[in-house]
């Protein structure tokens, strides 16, 4: 039997990506390996949101090149964001001759075609031509959990805020048919997963482009009546489009967590409006209000960048007092990344490396504190926690996740797999909870 070894980089897009090329691979006779060494098949899920993420990529697509040397047989296959993007494309064909075919994040239905080409043609393939949404339907994915799962309910983004390259890699934003998305959450439940991620670059625009009264708020309400799925959670929340009537959702459907991701990503209006964001600080505290009012305890977290274009000091002291006020649970922060292509890249004002690595520094000391802080205030309680399985860092015990999306380490019985469990928690730290069952 082939053997296949993927490399996914970037965000939950490219895992949920992964896991349907695995679904394709194994239906063509492949079998995963963890061995790259010993694989007769390579394919590398690539990002470029950020020249960081890219040259990740690079670096470890160009490492592949013994492996091909060799072994002539070996195939090598590059996707997701990176060959969509003809700069990076163009970054990739010329630093690795030995990769045998490239392909877009709108051809996962081509693999086996492009697999074929890439074995037989002298020189590389490229497929980045946008082929339509509904090919994947038919592919089953390989998912890597038993316990839960993500679904993609829409694709591409409308946005264009000025810094990001997705709505240029990955297209307008398409939602997904909702008798699509439904069927595969009750065939998931018939499966024995517990929770659903729905997955979306905007899941709160779901429904704008189909006919009828489709939204966000009422695939939540047709998913929470699924038996079986005791969890729904979804990614990401863009905040100019969160509604009452999503956090009335929020609030009132028992199997929709009590977690938002809501990216703020500066805490100035002025740079808000210079990144296309489409909404000010005082309507996001508006949203953050509401939310805490709704949905008592809900945790919330949130993508900040710094350094944007034209940032001052005092554009800054405005992060830092929104992250103060709001006290996220926690923040994901980047360093402002040109992208070409983007309308900042070109922006004046581009902040000095050293200025906004200070900056960076001072964000994640103070979010850190905030982190420990509300998770110190959590000893004592007694939490639900869904089982996912044996610690990474220490398999002699178990690990989940709350409704809050904390996750929680404790004692116990492998036989806990895939349930909830009341757990007390006895010990925070930065990153995770310790605790016992009750």
């Amino acid at each position: 039997m082939k053997k296949y070894y993927l490399l996914t980089f970037g965000c939950q897009m490219n895992m949920r990506d992964s896991e349907l090329i695995a679904g394709q691979l194994e239906a063509l006779g492949y079998e995963r390996t963890t061995d790259q060494s010993c694989a007769d098949l390579i394919l590398a899920l690539t990002c470029c949101v950020r020249g960081s993420a890219e040259d990740r990529a690079l670096g470890r697509i160009s490492q592949l090149k013994p492996l091909k040397r060799d072994n002539p047989r070996l195939v090598i296959g590059v996707g997701g964001c990176m060959p969509q993007n003809p700069d990076s494309l163009k970054r990739l064909q010329e630093a690795c001759p030995h990769v045998d075919f490239f392909f877009g994040t709108r051809n996962l239905s081509e693999l086996p075609r492009l697999l074929e080409e890439g074995r037989r043609d002298d020189k590389a393939v490229v497929d980045v031509t946008p082929r339509d949404d509904e090919c994947i339907e038919k592919i089953t994915p390989v998912r890597q959990s038993a316990i839960s799962a993500w679904v993609t309910i829409s694709y591409g983004c409308n946005n264009y805020c000025s810094y990001c390259i997705v709505p240029y890699v990955r297209g307008p934003e398409r939602s997904r048919k909702p008798e699509h998305v439904l069927e595969e959450v009750r065939r998931l439940a018939s499966q024995g997963y517990k929770e659903v991620t729905f997955l979306g670059q905007n899941v709160n625009s779901y429904g704008k482009d189909l006919p009828g009264d489709w939204s966000f708020p009422r695939l939540l309400r047709e998913a929470n009546e699924i038996e079986g799925i005791e969890r729904i959670r979804f990614v990401t929340s863009h905040p100019k489009d969160v509604s009452s009537e999503l956090i009335e959702a929020m609030a009132t459907l028992n199997k929709v967590c009590e977690h938002l991701h809501l990216p703020l990503q500066s805490g100035s209006d002025r740079i808000l409006a210079s990144m296309n964001r489409g909404y000010t600080m005082a309507r996001y505290l508006e949203i953050v209000d509401e939310l805490r009012l709704r949905v008592p305890g809900i945790a919330l977290t949130t993508d900040i960048i710094v350094g944007f274009p034209g940032e001052s000091e005092e554009d800054f002291a405005m992060t830092m007092d929104a992250v103060q006020r709001v006290r996220f649970d926690g923040i994901f922060t980047f360093i402002y990344s040109p992208r070409p292509g983007t309308k900042a890249a070109s922006f004046p004002g581009q902040v000095p490396k050293e200025v906004k690595k200070d900056r960076l520094q001072t964000l994640v000391a103070t979010q850190n504190r905030i982190t420990l802080e509300l998770n110190q205030a959590l000893v004592g309680k007694d939490v639900e926690v869904l089982v996912e399985g044996p610690s990474d860092k220490d398999p002699s015990v178990l690990a989940g996740r709350t409704r809050t999306n904390k996750v929680v380490t404790f004692p116990g019985d492998r036989a806990l797999f895939g349930s909830l469990a009341m757990v007390r928690i006895k010990k925070a730290r930065l990153w995770s909870l310790k605790g016992e069952l009750r």
